[in-house]
């Protein structure tokens, strides 16, 4: 008598690789939930938590003293089924394998939530940028292109800017893609300059989405924006377009971290002045404008939204509980555990997940592919308008779900952007 196949755990990753990463077997933690309210198909939930093509290249570069430097750089697909795939390229001390397959995942239900003809992909370089010079960024960016070249194309991955990489980073690639190729080619990245082809509104568009879906839920709540209270951890692209639309509407910011520390002033912190004093090279934490603060006390700050816009795992079931705040709005990916969402379910926070909150970037990024592909270009009244239906339009519809099935936000929206990929793959079927 045979002995009966084995069993895998639908909650790990198949690959050993990334069964040791935390951040992946959250996601995949993520899928598994999802896939049991939708009584998904085993063998499509086999699929879903595998990425569907991983490169991982070495990246030697010239240094500016003369010696060669060896980093290591990813690019994980994890769907090609909806179109191509699509998703940042992040430079970071961080980054390893299993982050990269983890926001590639991320991006796949991100993509399909908004209803864009993207699957999902991430990208990264294991380094400091901060540590690197204009010179070296320029010749590792070029050569990490040049090792990826076999799977990115305009319909098979375009990539964007993410952590530690900007539209300088973009305009480097789309030039070493064109070279290669022989004619300009700006349709290969998003997020580049706007005189190459850039879209108008793309680097604000992550903020923007955030502070949109902040809106709609502040109306649900009936609460108004006229002297609100925000928190935001990470004052990069994303947390800084945050908190000046915030600001634009009413709130008051009242405490601000990045990785240089975290401020508190209950009155408000001025954001022309905290500008000026960054710009001038000091870090936050020095602000004059606010008072110093220990990172961990950011997130217990009383307040009536709290945006994490830095990494993952930011919100475990450590300090889930102290959270004082009545929305949650995640600008990161991948801010909160699974076992941080069992603790703030039984509260009474709102909760924005990831994948619906800080989709406007990929959806700008989206207007911009299709801008270029036409040659045909958007106002930034048109590009904002755009972003802020299809933001209010997935919004209402995860929301919907969350009320009707009386489950978390997170869970609605893992469902929604899950079931439309896995009925892709239904449709086209398994080949051969």
């Amino acid at each position: 008598m045979s002995a009966p196949l084995p069993v895998s755990d639908p909650t790990m990753p198949d690959s050993p690789f990334l069964a040791e990463s935390p951040v992946y077997r959250m996601a995949c933690r993520q899928l598994e939930l999802a896939a049991l309210e939708l009584n998904l198909d085993p063998g499509i939930h086999a699929r879903l938590k595998s990425p569907k093509r991983s490169m991982i290249v070495s990246v030697p570069v010239r240094m500016d003293d003369g010696r060669t430097h060896v980093f290591t750089g990813y690019r994980v697909q994890h769907s090609l089924t909806s179109g191509p795939s699509k998703g940042g390229l992040r430079y970071a001390p961080s980054v390893d394998f299993g982050e990269v397959a983890a926001l590639a995942m991320w991006m796949s239900w991100k993509c399909a939530l908004m209803n864009l003809p993207f699957g999902g992909a991430k990208g990264g370089i294991t380094c400091d940028p901060l540590k690197l010079s204009r010179g070296e960024l320029e010749r590792m960016t070029r050569r990490f292109t040049e090792e990826v070249l076999p799977i990115i194309g305009v319909r098979q991955d375009v990539m964007a800017p993410d952590m530690g990489t900007d539209e300088q980073t973009m305009a480097w690639i789309m030039d070493t893609f064109s070279m290669k190729i022989g004619y300009a080619c700006p349709e290969i990245v998003t997020g580049k300059p706007v005189e190459i082809g850039g879209c108008i509104g793309r680097r604000e568009a992550t903020g923007r989405g955030v502070t949109y879906c902040i809106m709609e839920a502040m109306e649900i709540l009936k609460i108004s924006p006229q002297g609100a209270t925000a928190v935001v951890q990470g004052y990069g692209n994303v947390g800084s377009v945050t908190c000046a639309e915030l600001v634009q509407r009413g709130f008051k910011i009242v405490g601000l971290g990045d990785h240089t520390g975290s401020i508190r002033n209950d009155s408000g912190i001025d954001l022309q002045e905290l500008q000026a004093h960054l710009a001038s090279g000091k870090p936050l934490k020095d602000f004059p404008g606010a008072n110093p603060i220990p990172n961990s006390d950011l997130f217990t700050i009383p307040c009536t939204v709290l945006v994490p816009a830095a990494l993952e795992r930011q919100i475990t079931a450590a300090n889930a509980s102290h959270l004082k705040c009545r929305i949650l709005a995640e600008g990161a990916n991948g801010p909160t555990t699974p076992d941080a969402d069992e603790i703030l379910s039984q509260s009474d926070i709102f909760v924005i997940p990831d994948i619906l909150c800080n989709a406007g970037g990929v959806t700008v990024s989206y207007f911009e592919w299709v801008q270029d592909i036409q040659q045909l270009w958007w106002s930034e009244t048109q590009v904002n308008e755009k972003l802020r239906e299809l933001m209010r339009r997935a919004f209402h519809q995860v929301y919907d779900l969350s009320q009707k099935r009386r489950l978390p936000m997170r869970r609605a929206a893992l469902m929604l952007g899950v079931e439309r990929v896995a009925l892709d793959k239904q449709r086209r079927g398994l080949f051969p």
